[in-house]
């Protein structure tokens, strides 16, 4: 039976280098369908509990909720924005755990980060592994692929051989 991974960059930027990263690590698994989500369709405004309380939760946000519902697995990579979730990511975070604190709704998650720096994101995949737990998140790997621009590109991936291999064990390891 095919599983239906839902993949995502938790960025808003049109190119975003986390977003092409969770595509490309999304089709690594096998026997699955893939939906790859663009932040930028679930842009709504700044969360704040005054603006809940006159207008009720944003359509985009019970949509989001909606989608990662349909998953039997979550693929989602973090850039990295002064050492935390982006502000895109983390409003639409805000919006969808006022419909369910358990945001992720007990699915498994596999967290991913990236930057074009040598630490690739590390410090917000470290906030996403502590805190996505009490969010309903099943953490089944976590990876952090540095200095983007050095070890990927569109056609081939992970060019770094030791750091593709690394993926593809977590990834290989996964049941889905």
């Amino acid at each position: 039976m095919t599983k239906k991974i839902i993949a995502f960059g938790a960025s808003s930027s049109r190119h975003s280098i986390n977003k092409q990263f969770a595509t490309y690590t999304a089709n690594q698994f096998k026997n699955a369908s893939i939906e790859i989500l663009d932040l930028n369709n679930y842009e709504m405004p700044i969360f704040s509990v005054d603006r809940e309380s006159e207008t009720g939760i944003p359509k985009q946000a019970q949509d989001f909720y909606a989608k990662l519902g349909t998953a039997d697995f979550i693929v989602i990579s973090f850039a990295e924005h002064n050492g935390a979730y982006s502000t895109a990511f983390k409003n639409i975070l805000d919006w969808t755990s006022r419909i369910d604190a358990k945001t992720f709704q007990e699915k498994p998650v596999l967290l991913l980060s990236t930057s074009p720096g040598p630490r690739g994101g590390s410090s917000v995949l470290e906030i996403a592994k502590n805190r996505f737990p009490f969010q309903g998140a099943i953490i089944n790997g976590s990876f952090s692929l540095p200095s983007f621009n050095d070890n990927f590109d569109s056609v081939n991936g992970i060019t770094n051989v030791d750091l593709k291999n690394q993926l593809l064990g977590i990834v290989n390891s996964i049941q889905l």
